[in-house]
């Protein structure tokens, strides 16, 4: 169907998914999931601890929604954090899912290719089902699938930046070339013309955070970016009239206009 797809088994109707950080207050970040449509949110147990007091309101917010819960291991920098944030996260959330992220760089938050290798191949052989956050390389993303990543979450753009989509062409050809993966474009995405746009080229959804937490009014800007998933997916379903170098009018003329013709 248009409007649904898979992850590792589980049918989601939502292609959008959002991040639970960096909203003004809990409340707004739970209108805003509301608001999106999205049936899966991301949480992190290194920003709030659950079995801890202080973030008793932000988890109960989170459980009221009855949402799919996508634990992630942002902030992790080896292989042994990584993989002890999943372990804690998949007892205290009850889920296989995980987003690995690895970083590689502080600077421009990439992941690091070598590690989320490493890490990825002993989460799989653990039980997790992995959702690796990795850059819009090709060889990366292969080696990843290979491994038995089903879902891949490359990047449009470093994380938090909302620069959109940096490298078209390198996106368009992971598409291509891994047509069974599901493929979530995750990070670098400002505006909802930017899910468009990659939902246009058939990926399969879209993650963000920080384009609908730091809005003037996250609200409405989930609601904006849930429209656009859903209409650069139409689009794609659609399908795309081909691109030409030259112009075709849209109003055909047949025989000669009548002012042209001679009076009998």
């Amino acid at each position: 169907m248009q409007s649904e797809f898979n992850i590792y088994g589980q049918t989601l109707s939502s292609r959008l998914i959002l991040g639970s950080a960096l909203y003004p207050n809990p409340a707004l970040m739970q209108q805003a999931l509301q608001q999106s449509g999205c049936e899966a949110v991301t949480l992190s147990l290194r920003r709030q601890a659950p079995e801890q007091q202080g973030g008793e309101q932000f988890w109960q917010l989170i459980r009221d929604l009855k949402l799919k819960l996508l634990p992630n291991t942002a902030g992790c920098h080896s292989v042994q954090q990584a993989l002890t944030l999943a372990q804690m996260s998949r007892e205290i959330f009850q889920t296989n899912w995980i987003k690995l992220e690895l970083i590689g760089d502080d600077y421009n938050l990439q992941p690091d290719p070598i590690l989320l290798l490493q890490a990825a191949e002993q989460l799989l052989a653990d039980g997790f089902e992995v959702l690796p956050y990795c850059t819009d390389d090709l060889v990366l993303c292969k080696r990843l699938y290979e491994l038995g990543c089903k879902v891949l979450m490359p990047w449009a753009a470093p994380i938090g930046s909302g620069l959109g989509v940096l490298n078209p062409y390198a996106l368009r050809t992971l598409r291509e070339r891994l047509p069974d993966a599901t493929l979530i474009v995750d990070a670098g995405l400002g505006v909802p013309s930017h899910a468009c746009q990659v939902m246009e080229m058939g990926f399969d959804g879209v993650l963000l955070n920080s384009a609908v937490a730091l809005a003037k009014d996250p609200v409405l800007m989930a609601q904006a970016f849930s429209q656009a998933v859903s209409a650069g997916r139409s689009a794609f379903v659609a399908g795309a009239m081909p691109k030409q170098d030259f112009a075709s009018p849209s109003t055909p003329v047949l025989g000669m206009p009548f002012w042209l013709q001679e009076a009998p």
